[in-house]
């Protein structure tokens, strides 16, 4: 079984477009592999029991990455959290975002009046990051890497990982350490942290861990989607509520976070070993050897981790790369390790939506 990475965090909103259009201008996911409209048949254990209709976009940053799905209701209101979010709550809290430079980025970000959420802050292994807002309520951590796939003179990449609040924090370590591969503990520390004290709720304690995997990504594209990181933040002085509690998948904001994978069987026996079983599983209702998503085509499947926070696996079979072309990548016998030649992956580059100045 390979992990190519973080293909993407799934993001529900109101209104696709509005919210792409920002994405655009402002965390440069410009790039449009796949928009769909389609019923979701197979999501019943969080949709209410009901197939729902819904329109949505997969949208990259050829800087290097993992992309955003920017996911619409079309036929229902999507409800808001029950509470105020607070950091700690339980669940895909924020989304990580990289860059070159913080510092950059938080200039640009606060002369374009981008609500930025507290100061630029060091974490604790040193590097600087901050934390912003989006018009729609979503939270993002600006944080610095050295992984990059390509330069576009944007100021900001793509998806970076996640801040995932946890009620456990060894249990949670082991679950992204066994399934996913985070098995490096950069830091874990208890106590209370400037860089929080923006947030709602972020001036309480903390305990919190950053995992990043030891092993590089491979497979077809863990060039584009680099190394990645997770978060993982308990609230001490609270007990924190559950991010969907009483709400379905799409409803607003962070819906899931998935990865790319090859081996499908492998990994549905490794979540069952242990004890992560799929909750929703494409293979179990295909007639087909690839699940039909439109302009690409594969498996998907879903698990829980500890606390319920949705975990989204697509082994990729295939996807347009320039749609107007009619030129599709086929991956079904292509090497699963090996990954796809770079110019290959700079075609999506022909997909880029341009904006009228």
């Amino acid at each position: 079984m390979v992990i190519s990475g973080i293909q993407q965090i799934g993001i529900g909103v109101k209104d696709l477009y509005e919210a792409w259009g920002w994405y655009r201008k402002f965390l440069g996911f410009d790039i449009k592999v796949f928009e769909e409209e389609a019923v979701a048949e197979l999501m019943l254990p969080y949709t209410g029991g009901k197939p729902q209709s819904r329109r949505a976009a997969l949208t990259l940053n050829l800087q290097g990455g993992g992309g955003f799905e920017i996911w619409q209701y079309t036929e229902r209101t999507p409800l808001n959290p029950e509470n105020e979010l607070k950091l700690g709550d339980l669940g895909l809290f924020a989304g990580k975002i990289k860059c070159r430079s913080a510092q950059k980025v938080y200039d640009y970000f606060n002369k374009s009046g981008i609500e930025i959420l507290g100061e630029i802050h060091k974490c604790p292994a040193g590097s600087n990051n901050f934390f912003i807002k989006d018009p729609f309520d979503n939270i993002f951590n600006i944080v610095e890497s050295n992984s990059w796939f390509k330069n576009e003179n944007k100021v900001t990449g793509g998806s970076y990982g996640a801040v995932i609040g946890v009620s456990d924090m060894n249990i949670s370590k082991k679950f992204y350490s066994s399934i996913l591969g985070y098995d490096e503990v950069v830091y874990e520390t208890t106590g209370k942290f400037d860089g929080f004290k923006g947030i709602s709720g972020g001036s309480q304690t903390f305990e919190r861990a950053l995992l990043r995997h030891s092993k590089p990504r491979k497979g077809s594209f863990s060039q584009l989607f680099g190394p990645s990181e997770i978060e993982l933040v308990k609230a001490i002085d609270r007990k924190p509520n559950k991010i969907y509690e009483n709400r379905f998948w799409g409803d607003l904001g962070f819906i899931h976070l998935t990865f790319d994978i090859i081996g499908f069987n492998e990994l549905r026996d490794l979540c069952v070993k242990e004890g992560y079983p799929f909750t929703v599983d494409s293979t179990a209702i295909q007639s087909e050897d690839s699940f039909d998503m439109g302009e690409a085509a594969g498996h998907f499947s879903y698990i829980e981790d500890p606390d319920g926070a949705l975990i989204e696996f697509i082994e990729t079979h295939k996807v347009p790369v320039v749609k107007k072309l009619g030129i599709y990548l086929n991956l079904k016998k292509k090497d699963p390790e090996k990954p796809l030649s770079k110019w290959i992956l700079r075609a999506f580059a022909f997909n880029r939506i341009k904006d009228k100045s």
